[in-house]
């Protein structure tokens, strides 16, 4: 039968399009999905692009930051036009989560993904991850004299050596994962040492140029960044090198793109089918195959080979459903560095 000859999202899709009425189906069919992506768009293009090429569903996105979509979508509430929400960092899809507007996911669509890389009762799956790591001038740092901690960057030797963007939504998700790990009084006192120690700078990127011009000695980034850039000419990378700091350091935290449906979503069917697709065989090949150098999480599925395995990384064990945004800015603010 023609039907068990679709892909696998349009037979979902199909499937569930059976059980409702004739014109409530092509009203939902018609209109294009609504995603709010927080992820890099080039990521987010080349998953939704696939998406609609096995399924004939449109697509349109919204592109912005994770602080800046997820607060939006809260404020939004059951009027929100978004039918899909995607991010870069958990803390954002925890913030929506946390204020009850995702509709639980099916068990199908779960089951591609371990359950570490997936919110506990299923309102949201991960979809890629991104892993903290040290850049380091190779001509400034020997190994030898590498932080072991991230906490050690509080310490006075560092003063005026180390770099970060704290302004950003990646970064404000390695300090979740420190207080979810190490608690409030450490995360503040690290804080209050950063505002001291800490060159900050405007984008991982930027922060990663300045280790490379021998500006900084160092710069707690993504690992992304500096894969990115040896891809192309390295002009911004050649001189550094990345420190893992593994052995469950807050420092090797690894943060968790997310993908969750609205439950105002007026295509769920359809949503559910996208978030299924990119959790799914099709949308992790696109992480092993494309340029973003993002890890995939889905169940099996590879990840570009230059990138150090991920379960190699020894990253902390991090509830992703409680990092905490709202109290992470509230104590960066205190600290003077938002």
């Amino acid at each position: 039968m023609k039907f068990f000859a679709l892909p696998l999202a349009s037979a979902l899709l199909a499937g569930v399009l059976l059980t409702f009425a004739p014109e409530h189906a092509a009203a939902q069919a018609s209109a294009p999905l609504v995603v709010y992506n927080a992820q890099h768009v080039s990521l987010t293009k080349a998953w939704v692009e696939g998406f609609t090429r096995e399924t004939g569903i449109a697509v349109t996105l919204r592109n912005g930051s994770d602080t800046e979509l997820g607060n939006q979508i809260v404020q939004e509430g059951a009027a929100s036009p978004a039918d899909v929400f995607l991010t870069e960092n958990s803390p954002a899809i925890a913030l929506v989560e946390r204020a009850g507007l995702f509709v639980a996911l099916p068990a199908d669509t779960l089951a591609q993904v371990p359950a570490a890389f997936r919110h506990a009762s299923g309102l949201w799956v991960g979809i890629a991850a991104r892993s903290t790591v040290f850049a380091y001038n190779k001509t400034k740092l020997t190994p030898a004299q590498l932080p072991k901690s991230l906490l050690d960057l509080a310490e006075p030797g560092w003063k005026g050596r180390w770099a970060a963007s704290p302004s950003g939504a990646d970064f404000q998700a390695i300090v979740s994962a420190l207080l979810e790990t190490k608690g409030v009084p450490a995360t503040a006192i690290w804080l209050a040492a950063m505002k001291t120690n800490a060159i900050a700078i405007r984008g991982n990127g930027a922060a990663m140029k300045a280790v490379n011009a021998g500006e900084v000695d160092g710069a707690v980034i993504y690992h992304y960044y500096w894969f990115g850039d040896q891809a192309k000419t390295g002009e911004n990378s050649n001189n550094t090198g990345l420190h893992y700091f593994r052995g469950q350091d807050p420092g090797a935290f690894v943060s968790i793109s997310g993908a969750g449906v609205l439950a105002s979503s007026r295509r769920s069917v359809q949503a559910q089918a996208l978030v299924k697709w990119i959790a799914g065989p099709g949308g992790q090949a696109i992480l092993r195959t494309g340029d973003s150098f993002e890890y995939a999480v889905g169940v099996g599925a590879a990840s570009h080979p230059s990138l150090v395995p991920l379960a190699d990384l020894q990253a902390p064990l991090v509830e992703p459903s409680r990092l905490n945004s709202a109290k992470v800015a509230e104590m960066m603010i205190a600290a003077g560095l938002l």
